[in-house]
């Protein structure tokens, strides 16, 4: 199980459910709640799903407005929201961090699932060292060398959640595109697509390939990441994770999540056994291999 009301995110997901539920109680819809406190409708909004934090004193505002009188109740919210305040271990990389992603890194590590779907690169919980700082080199915009440095550091300890005692169940879809697509040197590929293999022989990892021949699939308007938690009171069962260079979008509507899971199973569906997908990896890590210069004997 993921480490649940330990991190911050969860604790602001968890003062958000509950802050909607006694809003239902009072009978106030958002709009009306939010206009009682002067507030805009999205910073209200905001809060209830969890996406910002929020102060004791706003929060003891609401659970007056509210009608809670219970100093029980009102303590916990309080104190939940103190809480929910502290700083995930990612804000030391915080002068990295696109705004966009912070929410996401903070989600990631309390999934007990994860799903997958890229069509062009690998996602940044597999790629290697190397592959990621080729990724990071190639990025539009103007990125200085220590703060490349930054960004791979961080990238690497986003995947200490995979060999952790609970680690995420995983399952990814990528399409083959991905391992023709040569990022950096042919030994930087060669190498990305041995760790490929060998995370893919993990239990509690899947890993297929999506061929040319497939055709049309329901991949190709884009990338996504389904999330899938254990704690329904805390976070939607599923949440799906769309991003691109500049903004992230995260999907709760339970019709629009099950439209990315049916998308997804139909991708699985299509896609090469997880054994037959080793030895694509396997014949495409030779063919780069082949390419790449032999290593300097005085090393």
């Amino acid at each position: 199980m993921a480490a649940g009301y330990n991190s911050p995110t969860a604790r602001r997901r968890r003062l958000g459910v509950e802050l909607r539920r006694l809003r239902e109680k009072a009978g106030f819809t958002g709009e009306e709640a939010a206009a009682r406190m002067s507030w805009s409708g999205s910073k209200l909004s905001r809060i209830e799903r969890g996406q910002v934090s929020s102060n004791s004193d706003d929060i003891r505002d609401l659970l007056e407005l509210y009608g809670v009188d219970d100093p029980g109740i009102r303590q916990a919210l309080v104190l939940l929201a103190r809480e929910s305040r502290r700083r995930g271990w990612w804000h030391v990389y915080g002068d990295v961090i696109p705004e966009r992603f912070d929410v996401y890194l903070g989600l990631e590590p309390e999934a007990c699932a994860l799903r997958f779907y890229h069509g062009q690169l690998v996602p940044g919980l597999f790629q290697t060292r190397e592959y990621a700082q080729a990724l990071l080199e190639a990025h539009p915009a103007p990125v200085e060398p220590h703060e490349i440095s930054r960004r791979v550091e961080l990238r690497m300890r986003r995947q200490e959640i995979l060999a952790r005692e609970d680690p995420p169940n995983v399952w990814m879809v990528l399409d083959e595109a991905t391992v023709h697509r040569v990022v950096g040197d042919p030994t930087t590929m060669a190498d990305q697509l041995r760790h490929l293999i060998r995370m893919s022989e993990l239990p509690h990892i899947t890993l297929q390939i999506l061929p040319f021949g497939r055709g049309a699939h329901p991949g190709l308007d884009g990338a996504f990441d389904i999330l899938e938690f254990s704690e329904p009171e805390v976070y939607a069962p599923r949440l799906v994770h769309l991003e691109n260079l500049t903004s992230s979008l995260y999907i709760e509507k339970a019709k629009e999540v099950r439209t990315y899971t049916v998308a997804f199973e139909h991708l699985r569906t299509a896609a090469l056994h997880p054994v037959e997908t080793r030895l694509l990896l396997t014949e495409r890590e030779e063919r780069m291999r082949a390419l790449a210069p032999p290593p300097d004997p005085e090393e």
